[in-house]
């Protein structure tokens, strides 16, 4: 996802050109505008007069310019829409795991704490997987062996039992690890080794020490080291960009090369500013959220969580999924083909029957319409004309499906990390007993009425008053209510100001 304002914010690169739809209508922008020079040099060097009425131009260009308009429109709903359900995911995980990690207890009937910590910690780390999964899932690449996905989830059962797991029998593989089509093409990740804690090695060279800055953006080291039995596909691998990206013309080249070869085609890789992806072959996030529901049923089976709780853990979970299903329903249901192709041969993919393309269906052609008022003029006109319509046009297309690698897509790799980071912020705590940290000297609950610390506030003392000239009170739960209600008349005189 680009910046804010891309184009006035630091220097000009490729890549904030890539953020525009310059390099994809370029092609079609020249095209008209070479179409509008060559009416303009017949109509002045030759006698033959090309100008026409244009008395259409007005009707069709305001009917075009609100179709256009609801198709832009319609585009940034769905883009919009997909922003929600992504807040709506970190939400649910959110609330998942502080639900896991605080109300299912440590102690607890044969386990030690540390057990207790570990299994809530193992679950916590599913929920993580889980936005990731979804990630791949939009971007349709299917299976669990990511860099980013993998580690998180390569704990749980690969086959239907400990015996077809040593036989390695594949038809028992559970759904889960099933591997795509094609996946063999990919290399595989070498997994760096891990020095044992405390080594001079990892002393000296531990990318986590305070002095040592990263010098490479790499979020998957933060994550579980673990040999893959199979290759391990990057966590990020958007299309590589090439001169047929800029030049579609040149297309036909790589076509005819094929023809002439019969060269096969190589695995199918994400195109740039997909329309809708055909996913829903990949059911990783479904699997995760029944491990998740199954634990959720352990914990209300041996009575660990109150019935609230359970039910908000259970409600969540459902939350997941429903989210995903909505995300499955805008990343793979494109624009009627109908509208699409009526509205591109109305603006600029239909040819005329003896004279160049036309811009309005059924209509005169845009050049010959303004040449009469213009003149010169018609160029530069033309070319703004097609330039501000194909722009729009592909701004819709661009954005209808948000989840891919575009750089005006979502940032669904940020939100992953982003979600990464607030989780591990939730299990920070430890949880420690109440009496740590609120009966002590540095919590003054009853301020500004009364300025003593917890600690003095529950031990037994000697009546005191809260402010010179007034009663003493004996300790207790009456000078508590006494407190309360003089600090509750302090807050309402000194808040609202003059």
């Amino acid at each position: 996802m680009v910046a804010n304002n891309p184009l006035f914010r630091g220097t000009w690169t490729a890549k904030k050109f890539g953020a525009t739809v310059v390099d994809d209508i370029w092609p079609e922008v020249t095209f008209f505008t070479l179409v509008a020079t060559m009416v303009v040099l017949v109509s002045q060097k030759t006698s033959a007069d090309l100008g026409v009425s244009n008395q259409l131009l007005t009707v069709l260009g305001l009917v075009l310019g609100l179709v256009i308009s609801f198709r832009t429109s319609s585009a940034y709903e769905r883009y919009q829409e997909g922003r929600k359900m992504w807040t709506t995911i970190m939400v649910a995980s959110k609330n998942i795991a502080q639900m896991i990690w605080i109300h299912v207890p440590d102690q607890r009937p044969g386990n030690t704490p540390i057990e207790s910590v570990v299994e809530k910690k193992t679950m916590i780390n599913l929920v993580q997987a889980y936005s990731v999964s979804v990630k791949h899932l939009l971007r349709g690449e299917q299976g669990v062996y990511y860099e980013d996905l993998y580690p998180l989830i390569s704990f749980l059962p690969r086959y239907v039992s400990e015996a077809d797991e040593t036989g390695f029998d594949e038809s028992s593989k559970l759904p889960l690890w099933h591997l795509p089509e094609g996946f063999e093409t990919f290399k595989t990740k070498v997994i760096p080794e891990v020095e044992p804690a405390g080594s001079d090695k990892e002393k000296t060279s531990s990318m986590f020490s305070p002095t040592r800055r990263m010098d490479t953006f790499d979020p998957e080291a933060l994550l579980p080291q673990l040999d893959s039995d199979q290759p391990l596909r990057p966590a990020r691998n958007p299309p590589h960009y090439t001169v047929l990206d800029y030049i579609p013309i040149l297309r036909i080249f790589p076509w005819v090369w094929g023809i002439l070869t019969r060269k096969p085609k190589g695995p199918l890789r994400s195109k740039r500013r997909k329309a809708y992806a055909e996913i829903v072959e990949s059911h990783v996030p479904l699997e995760i959220s029944l491990v998740l529901s199954n634990y959720s049923g352990w914990l209300m089976k041996h009575n660990l969580v109150q019935p609230a709780i359970a039910s908000g853990i259970t409600n969540n979970i459902f939350l997941l999924q429903d989210t995903v299903s909505n995300l499955e329903r805008i990343c793979n249901t494109p624009l009627p083909f109908a509208y699409q192709a009526h509205l591109r041969m109305s603006l600029c993919e239909q040819y005329s029957s003896d004279f160049g393309p036309v811009i309005y269906r059924d209509s005169s052609r845009y050049q010959f319409q303004i040449y009469t008022s213009y003149g010169v003029i018609t160029i530069p006109a033309t070319a703004f004309a097609s330039f501000l319509l194909l722009g729009f046009l592909e701004i819709g297309q661009e954005i209808e499906n948000p989840f891919n690698y575009d750089l005006n897509d979502l940032d669904l790799d940020h939100f992953c990390l982003c979600l990464q980071r607030e989780l591990h912020e939730i299990t920070a705590h430890a949880n420690p007993d109440l009496n740590d940290y609120i009966f002590t000297h540095l919590n003054q609950p009853f301020a500004p009425s009364d300025r003593r610390h917890a600690a003095e506030l529950v031990k037994e003392s000697a009546p005191y008053s809260l402010k010179d000239g007034d009663p003493k009170t004996e300790p207790g739960i009456g000078s508590i209510r006494r407190t309360l209600v003089t600090g509750w008349k302090m807050v309402d005189t000194l808040t609202r100001g003059k």
